[in-house]
């Protein structure tokens, strides 16, 4: 499946940035964004501050010094605000909110409030990995791996994989961490840069991406996908799920509620005009297969050329 692209952003989404260039009026749509979420969390059984607080009195000096690389330089468009966050990921609050976040964001996937709706959008993702990648993966890197929900779903995928998970947030990935030793799992945490990991050159089978490119410039998202044709092996798969630019969701999304999104969502301008298919073909893949998966998300998979 691939699809045309319209590669400058429509005037609707043109007049709200102008909106949210306002600081007032962009300060304002981040919490109603935020409160929004809350109060769905909150319909689905969730109490958010609940749940945040029993993360909160847990001292988490020695799982921070643990996972975190003092090294380490954080990319310009990854210190900005987002997620209604000043500081983006970079904080203990967003690391202990971003679990009921998705519990909550996903709930609305589907046409009513549906409580089980994140564990049935990754299933819809996996589902497409198991009927499309034959041989299963023995290595896999999950970039973006935040506090560890996708890398825990990998491997109830693929139990016999070793699984790696890497993040730039050095809060989530304690939060990970503290997750993976309540599970007992055993999961190798990375803190590095996604689009410079550091990893050995084809060290895996599958680099799997949940729900992390619309939260990239475009030109991260290049780079990116580069790495990942670095560190696969031949005959190796990068995957992805993703917001859908082509869903009739977004395109008759009432502006309000678009506004809503981008004052929380900085580059879904970019990830929206991004010729994904040329991204994948210029970085060393073949033309890669293009599924929906649910009435908002796509899943995008591409072999290494070769």
């Amino acid at each position: 499946m691939t699809t045309s692209i319209n590669t400058t952003p429509k005037f609707t989404s043109s007049l709200i940035n102008s909106i949210l260039s306002f600081k007032p009026l962009f300060n304002i749509a981040k919490h109603q964004a935020r409160q929004m979420m809350i109060k769905r969390a909150k319909k689905i059984g969730i109490n958010w501050y609940e749940e945040v607080e029993k993360l909160q009195v847990r001292d988490w000096t020695d799982d921070l010094a643990q996972i975190q690389n003092p090294q380490l330089t954080y990319p310009e468009y990854y210190t900005t605000s987002f997620h209604a966050y000043e500081s983006g990921n970079l904080s203990w609050q967003a690391a202990f909110e971003v679990e009921s976040a998705a519990y909550a964001v996903h709930a609305k996937v589907w046409q009513n409030f549906h409580p089980e709706g994140d564990a049935k959008l990754r299933a819809s993702y996996h589902n497409i990995l198991k009927n499309s990648i034959f041989q299963p993966p023995q290595d896999i890197l999950d970039l973006g791996c935040s506090v560890g929900m996708s890398s825990f779903a990998l491997q109830e995928l693929y139990p016999e994989a070793k699984i790696t998970g890497l993040d730039l947030s050095p809060y989530f990935l304690a939060v990970a961490n503290y997750r993976s030793q309540q599970r007992q799992t055993n999961i190798n945490w990375v803190h590095a840069q996604a689009e410079s990991t550091g990893l050995a050159d084809n060290s895996f089978d599958l680099v799997s991406i949940f729900l992390m490119c619309h939260e990239l410039p475009q030109s991260a998202t290049k780079n990116i996908f580069a790495e990942a044709r670095r560190v696969l092996r031949p005959s190796g798969h990068l995957t992805f799920m993703d917001m859908n630019p082509q869903s009739e969701i977004y395109k008759k999304m009432p502006a309000y509620v678009f506004t809503l999104l981008k004052s929380t969502e900085p580059y879904l301008d970019e990830y929206f005009t991004l010729d994904i298919e040329q991204a994948l073909i210029e970085s060393g893949f073949q033309s890669p297969t293009i599924t929906s998966n649910s009435p908002r998300h796509r899943t995008v998979i591409a072999q290494v050329q070769g």
